[in-house]
């Protein structure tokens, strides 16, 4: 089976066809839950107090990917105070379990994910049992300006426990990225993003970036582990505050879309790569990897070197178009699975699919 539990960059096609992981260190040089991660130039002065009056309104979240045998921590930031928390799509995506830690009260709970943007980078939370919790003070992101001081605050390293901060500058609006899946090559790419100076370290994924005046502005999405952001350096990068609520918005106003997904994801329980083609390159479709014991996929039969071709009616040319045509199913429909075996024959077999974790 394949697990890939790197620090800095590393991908697994999990389940759903792609996912990116990025398991906690113990620790992580230059950062401590509590304290500074690092300036940077910019910086705002006072950014241990603009941390502290952020931090209550924090979350720490662990998760785990059972399917992949892997774990991953990052950050969320609580919108309303019965326990819907907004973080980043790739700190939840995949995990079968999904534990959250509200900083200002030290309660932990069992998180249900409601929604999630995957173009987007943002999920929605939902804490149950949870009230009368801390929530951030939103800036408006339109004036966000190049040179304005912020503040980095998240669950750096993933220790949990008090946040780290880390001070700096918005050195760019509007930029763009692409964020590489290192075994399905697979892109994902975001725009609009802020970019700055501010050390970001592992875990800081869902996490605050403030102004001076402690209001968010952004949510903290790359710069952290499970990203290879194809020689960024030490850029941080940040959704503005307004484009990642207005998905929460879409989300608790039950609206799906073709990018908004709501509620339980269909699941076919199969762990997938780009396939090698016969001159060793690129194929096409999604090769199965490794499939899950009593998962839809198993039940139907198909197994290790299958490769999918199309699902219904609609083809499949990579993981991550699996993925997406997954997401616009409902767990317990039956879909024809179009596929070439070990031996290069074309075959079809219907499965009902289950229901999984979020993609």
């Amino acid at each position: 089976m394949v697990a890939l539990t790197l620090m800095v960059a590393g991908g697994v096609g999990l389940a759903i066809g792609y996912d990116t992981t990025y398991p906690p260190p113990a620790t992580t040089p230059g950062a401590s839950n509590g304290g500074t991660a690092g300036t940077a130039p910019g910086a705002p002065a006072g950014a241990a107090s603009i941390a502290r009056a952020v931090s209550p309104a924090l979350v720490d979240i662990d998760t785990t990917m059972a399917y992949a045998g892997a774990t991953g921590a990052g950050t969320g930031m609580v919108l309303q105070g019965d326990g819907v928390v907004l973080t980043n799509n790739h700190v939840i995506e995949s995990a079968t379990n999904i534990e959250v830690t509200d900083v200002g009260n030290g309660r932990t709970y069992q998180a249900s994910v409601l929604g999630y943007d995957k173009s987007r980078d943002v999920a929605v939370l939902r804490l149950p049992g949870a009230s009368g919790l801390h929530t951030i003070r939103t800036g408006g992101s339109p004036t966000v300006r190049m040179g304005q001081g912020v503040v980095v605050v998240g669950n750096a390293g993933g220790a949990g426990g008090a946040p780290s901060y880390a001070g700096g500058a918005v050195v760019a609006t509007g930029q763009s990225i692409s964020a590489v899946d290192e075994l399905t090559a697979g892109t994902e790419r975001l725009r609009g993003l802020i970019e700055t100076n501010a050390p970001v370290i592992a875990g800081d994924s869902g996490g605050a970036l403030a102004d001076a005046g402690g209001k968010v502005v952004g949510m903290v999405t790359a710069g952290s582990a499970g990203f290879d952001l194809g020689g960024t350096g030490n850029a941080g990068y940040a959704i503005p505050i307004a484009q990642a609520v207005a998905v929460a918005r879409q989300v608790l106003a039950g609206r799906s879309s073709p990018a908004v997904h709501l509620g339980p994801t269909a699941w076919l329980g199969v762990l997938v790569q780009i396939p090698t083609a016969p001159d060793g390159g690129t194929g096409r479709g999604a090769q199965i990897v490794d499939v899950m014991p009593g998962g839809p996929a198993a039940v139907g039969g198909l197994g290790p070197g299958d490769v999918i071709t199309a699902l219904g009616n609609q083809p499949v040319s990579s993981p991550e178009d699996l993925t997406t045509e997954l997401l616009g199913k409902i767990p317990g429909s039956e879909v024809a699975v179009h596929y070439t075996d070990t031996a290069g024959v074309a075959a079809t077999v219907t499965v009902s699919l289950g229901s999984g974790p979020a993609q």
